[in-house]
């Protein structure tokens, strides 16, 4: 069967923002003016198509990413709708990994708020296309022109305006199209399903044109050529404009900035043309690199072509009542068939691919194939996990993995039953196979199960989700942090494993440098030996047991900042093994870490407090009382804004306190930074 959609027709674009700034409805009146929808959906009234879990339709925040497609202009977008909330970075994070373009939504009063940061560093990382869109100019206190320069002062950003809003707040009625010199009004009898093209109101005038002049210089700059053309003649035609848009945006030199009002059904048509005219489709993105795991990883690449051998990244796992898991998988290049098996590149094994879905949020669409660029689902893998690399078996490459926020915070659970415990820890399982930042461990012996995650609100979900989705009443504890330890000096440390293990001789030597490293940079094992001294085959032993003796330091928490060099070993004949060199290393690792001095490190959260100017004493006070560290106090429109470093241990039941301390007015947001030690060392 032939691809119906030509890959230049293809765009795979996310939105992201901080939350509450309009994502999901500006999502449902895409699917509403594409002819997805008969009425658009309402988040506030819990009826937004992609919002489907019940949790999201209470909340009314988007948790985890719904993908839906839909066609404009003959183009198909496949469009994943992100989450806004800190504690669900991880969507985010994944979905932009296998995105070709992004629209960042800003709200017209907050503008550029913490979590917008965040995100938009996170497409820097990814090197993702994007435009913006400034929503919510209907609301009181709504300022675009104030968004834009907050764009180029937080996040370092080039933005060009194509749209100026014609009026604001309550008299927010319409957009100006720079670009096409003219004025668009939506109709609200028909919930902005029609609008209509007018002269631009004689009152703007003059700002239209001073806008539109500025945007044709920011754009002539792009292109030496251009640059030639508009000295020459002092303008440039909409087509000129459109192309060098399109270039600009795509080598991420610039930002188009649109606006509008989703919930009042203004400017979102616009949007979806901007989305076609500026964004990447996956043949502007060409060539995606990864590496041969055959060989030493040496980097090789794939095209965005049907032609090409077939390579695709599993960006997402989510458990499906009827199909029991689904796989949601980017297609980079090739096309796929049902009843095909491909490599599971991470794994080394065989996936057979049994159905093909395509996705529009909670409803699916068999298909017979898939070709490259497009993003669908493949149910029941048995052996795949988020970030991993599903290939041609012949043709092996490899993907980078997906990298992920740290989980900073734990809480106790507890079945009523031993009968329930088993259910619990199967539900658990499947938690942890949707959503990378939730981890969990279970004792046996103790019976004791601790979930890990990245924020309070993440565990609050996945409890609730126990009890409403799998009738799991549960148990909990308060939550707590999840501390980590460190080392304060190097120490050298050998051993000598020597044991029979199931009739058979084990045999393993390793001696390790332990050093501490700086705040930030993790676990780094590095071999300071070469294959006369022993063989590569067991190295991977060595680097899996010492990662398994970094689990449970000597404190008894898991060990981070630490560099461990691996500077001598030996190899002498059959009886030394992989598992003795692996129980070697991890024998060695412990015996280093109880000599080095160890010692207690804790999460430590950037926080930004938004109130009121009467408040912010008091609201200094109590974050000084916690351990926090003010570093700036500036000012947002009539709110001021303070931003500092605090314990995430002095952060439980916070939201209470700020709300006492500022009648209400005052809002804040925390993320995680970095781990630092516990300024009052506990004795141990």
């Amino acid at each position: 069967m032939p691809r119906k959609v030509e890959i230049e027709k293809i765009r795979n674009i996310g939105i992201m923002a901080h939350i509450d700034a309009g994502k999901t409805t500006t999502t449902e009146r895409f699917l509403f003016y594409t002819g997805f929808l008969h009425r658009p959906g309402e988040v506030d009234e819990g009826t937004a198509f992609m919002d489907y879990m019940e949790q999201e339709k209470e909340r009314g925040i988007t948790i985890t990413s719904a993908a839906t497609t839909f066609f404009w202009r003959e183009h198909q977008i496949n469009l994943i709708d992100t989450p806004g909330h800190v504690d669900f970075t991880a969507e985010v994070q994944r979905s932009l990994r296998v995105l070709d373009g992004a629209i960042a939504i800003f709200c017209g009063v907050g503008g550029v708020e913490p979590q917008s940061e965040t995100v938009w560093h996170q497409a820097e990382m990814y090197n993702v296309p994007r435009i913006a869109y400034i929503n919510k100019m209907d609301r009181l206190g709504a300022d675009f022109f104030r968004v834009v320069e907050m764009m180029k002062e937080k996040l370092n950003a080039k933005p060009i305006i194509i749209e100026i809003p014609i009026g604001a707040e309550d008299s927010f009625i319409g957009v100006i199209d720079l670009i096409g010199e003219r004025a668009i009004y939506f109709d609200e009898e028909t919930k902005g399903f029609k609008y209509e093209y007018k002269e631009i109101p004689q009152e703007y005038y003059e700002s239209a044109k001073f806008w539109r002049e500025v945007m044709i210089e920011s754009v002539a700059e792009l292109d030496d050529q251009l640059l030639s053309y508009y000295l020459e003649y002092g303008t440039l035609s909409k087509e000129q404009i459109i192309s060098a848009l399109r270039v600009g945006t795509l080598s991420n030199k610039i930002v188009p900035v649109l606006c509008g009002s989703s919930k009042k059904y203004i400017g979102v048509q616009p949007l979806l043309d901007a989305v076609i005219d500026f964004l990447p489709s996956p043949k502007d993105i060409g060539v995606f690199w990864g590496y041969d795991p055959d060989k030493d990883n040496k980097r090789i690449s794939r095209s965005a072509s049907d032609d090409d051998y077939f390579s695709a990244l599993a960006f997402k796992i989510l458990s499906d009542q009827y199909l029991k898991k689904l796989t949601f998988v980017r297609i980079y290049s090739g096309k796929l068939t049902v009843g095909q098996s491909v490599l599971n590149s991470n794994v080394g094994k065989r996936e057979r691919i049994q159905k093909i879905l395509r996705l529009y949020a909670n409803r699916k669409e068999e298909i017979s194939e898939v070709y490259s660029g497009e993003i669908v689902a493949f149910p029941d893998l048995r052996l795949t996990k988020t970030g991993d690399t599903l290939c041609d078996e012949k043709h092996k490459i490899l993907f980078e993995k997906i990298q992920f926020a740290e989980t900073v915070i734990n809480q106790r659970i507890e079945a009523r039953t031993q009968q329930e415990r088993e259910r619990l820890l199967e539900c658990l399982q499947k938690f942890a196979d949707e959503d990378p930042t939730f981890q969990f461990k279970s004792d046996d012996e103790s019976g004791e199960i601790i979930i890990y995650g990245v924020g309070e609100l993440q565990l609050e979900i996945i409890v609730d989700r126990l009890r409403r989705e799998h009738n799991l009443e549960v148990r909990t504890g308060k939550p707590q942090v999840a501390y980590r330890e460190t080392i304060t000096r190097s120490v050298e440390q050998e051993y000598h494993f020597e044991k029979q293990v199931a009739s058979k001789n084990n045999f393993g030597y390793v001696k390790i440098l332990a050093k501490s490293s700086p705040r930030g940079k993790g676990i780094n094992i590095q071999f300071q030996i070469d294959e006369n001294i022993l063989p590569k085959i067991f190295w991977k032993a060595i680097d899996e047991g010492i990662r398994e003796g970094l689990q449970i330091g000597f404190l008894g928490y898991p060990v981070t900042d630490v560099e461990i060099n691996v500077i001598d070993s030996k190899y002498d004949g059959e009886f030394y093994t992989e598992l003795g060199y692996k129980i070697a290393s991890s024998l060695a690792i412990r015996e280093a870490l109880r000599k080095a001095n160890p010692i207690l490190l804790e999460p430590i959260v950037n926080i930004e407090i938004v109130s009121p100017e009467e408040y912010v004493g008091d609201i200094i006070a109590d974050l000084n009382s916690r351990g926090g560290r003010v570093e700036d106090v500036g000012h947002r429109g009539n709110y001021q804004v303070i931003k500092g470093k605090v314990p995430l241990s002095r952060m439980f039941g916070y939201v209470t306190q700020l709300r006492s301390l500022s009648q209400g007015r005052a809002s804040y947001s925390i993320e995680f930074s970095h781990y630092d030690s516990v300024v009052e060392q506990k004795s141990f």
